[in-house]
């Protein structure tokens, strides 16, 4: 990797969102608590999150990952409260598809992940920037299992 590429990588915009994570608080009684970890990096991202008619109304998250995972989880932050499982799904699956494929920015609320375009060319930082949208898709999916039992 060229000292260029690493520059275009971890840009400022990048290294001021990893250095400021909102809603790093954990939730003192959640309605479900997901850990992810990537095993190539070691990253993990846990997640707490609290749902009503649907949507995330309360969010936690503890997050060790590197500076991209961590801007992944400020953007995700930024936005999560009042969204549903489903709008967090199609973010990922989109975040995915814009770092693999080439695909455009996730839609708004989430197309903050913009800045995180120049990680398309390093795969194996792919898992760390998709671990908190892959823990709250999981932490709202038993969350609903919950409630419905």
């Amino acid at each position: 990797m060229a000292d260029t590429d690493l520059i275009k990588l971890y840009s400022d915009k990048i290294l001021k969102l990893a250095a400021d994570i909102p809603l790093t608080d954990r939730l003192g009684d959640p309605d479900a608590t997901v850990r992810k970890r990537s095993p190539l990096c070691g990253s993990t991202v846990t997640v707490d999150v609290s749902v009503s008619d649907g949507q995330i109304s309360a969010f936690g998250q503890d997050v060790k990952a590197c500076a991209l995972g961590q801007a992944s989880a400020a953007v995700l932050g930024h936005v999560v409260l009042g969204r549903t499982r489903a709008e967090v799904e199609m973010a990922r699956d989109q975040l995915r598809a814009m770092l693999t494929q080439g695909a455009p920015t996730p839609d708004a609320p989430f197309d903050g992940y913009d800045v995180l375009t120049p990680a398309r060319d390093f795969k194996n930082r792919h898992a760390s920037i998709l671990l908190a949208l892959d823990a709250t898709v999981d932490a709202v999916a038993e969350a609903e299992k919950k409630a419905c039992a």
